[in-house]
């Protein structure tokens, strides 16, 4: 493999172009936004700078990642010399099967078609291909650069040869490939969203506060960030998404969102990508505030 397409310049997307560059693939980052194209190479670059400044890359990996980087508003001005296209667009199904069918159709008939989805089923998105066996899930941890861990799908007609394929891929970029079975949030995601969401419901049944809750868990169980810091980092939005995908994939309560998380997503409090959720978050600052809505 050598030509890769990443489709979403999201915080996503352009840390997934960042670590293929880093590797030295030549990479094209896809985007309908001209604007969010030129954000995603900005903080690639200011990724890559601070790389530099702590000595684990030199001024030449840096140019070279970004040389191998080239960005576009057209897939089908690049989907023909593609190896691989991996889609990072928004967690929704509706697009994403939108996405796969133009991928389908523009992508050469041996280019394997995957998705960074973190919970929708790898299976669904195939079945709008016609090569449900070149279908799969990479699913990358946020921050990509850093974080080691890929859970690689298989959809029910993904081929052993594409997951093979996938399981080297990811070993090459330095991350740490686990191979997960199609089933509602995965892995990571079918343990992480209850856990979220049983800290909001313990917030909105005033249990306790958010910094009480956090803290509980940072001090008591080792987590490098409370369960409420992390729903906002992860996105709200994103987080009632994925707990949707298990609430209908399973039909058990248990997975049933948490009113309070409806009503801020509802109210436009996403978390960090808004600016406030259960923390309020101003850029640049590290400092954990309370959001005003909580504060006792």
């Amino acid at each position: 493999m050598k030509n890769i397409v990443v489709i979403g310049a999201g915080t996503m997307g352009n840390g997934i172009a960042h670590v293929f560059a880093m590797n030295g693939y030549s990479v094209s980052l896809v985007d309908i936004s001209a604007d969010a194209l030129a954000r995603a190479v900005a903080t690639i670059g200011k990724n890559l700078d601070r790389m530099v400044s702590k000595a684990s890359i030199t001024e030449a990996d840096k140019a070279a990642a970004l040389a191998n980087i080239v960005t576009n508003t057209d897939l089908s001005a690049v989907a023909e010399n593609a190896d691989l296209i991996v889609e990072a667009a928004t967690e929704n199904v509706d697009l994403k099967l939108k996405i796969f069918r133009q991928m389908d159709e523009l992508a050469p008939a041996n280019c394997i078609l995957a998705t960074n989805t973190s919970s929708i089923s790898i299976t669904q998105i195939a079945a709008v291909t016609k090569r449900p066996s070149l279908v799969i899930g990479m699913h990358f941890m946020n921050p990509v650069p850093v974080m080691k861990l890929v859970e690689v799908i298989c959809g029910y007609s993904t081929s052993a040869e594409t997951l093979k394929t996938i399981m080297e891929l990811s070993a090459k970029l330095g991350k740490a490939p686990v191979e997960v079975n199609d089933y509602p949030g995965f892995v990571a995601n079918r343990i992480l969203m209850p856990m979220i969401n049983e800290a909001i419901y313990t917030l909105y049944e005033s249990v306790a506060g958010v910094e009480e809750i956090d803290t509980v868990m940072k001090l008591g169980m080792a987590h490098p960030m409370g369960p409420l810091q992390l729903a906002d980092f992860i996105g709200l939005d994103v987080c009632l998404s994925i707990l949707r995908v298990l609430h209908d994939g399973f039909g058990n309560p248990k997975y049933a969102p948490c009113p309070l998380l409806v009503n801020m997503v509802t109210a436009g409090k996403m978390g960090v990508k808004s600016g406030e959720g259960f923390y309020l978050h101003t850029a640049g600052s590290k400092d954990l505030i309370v959001a005003p809505h909580f504060k006792k």
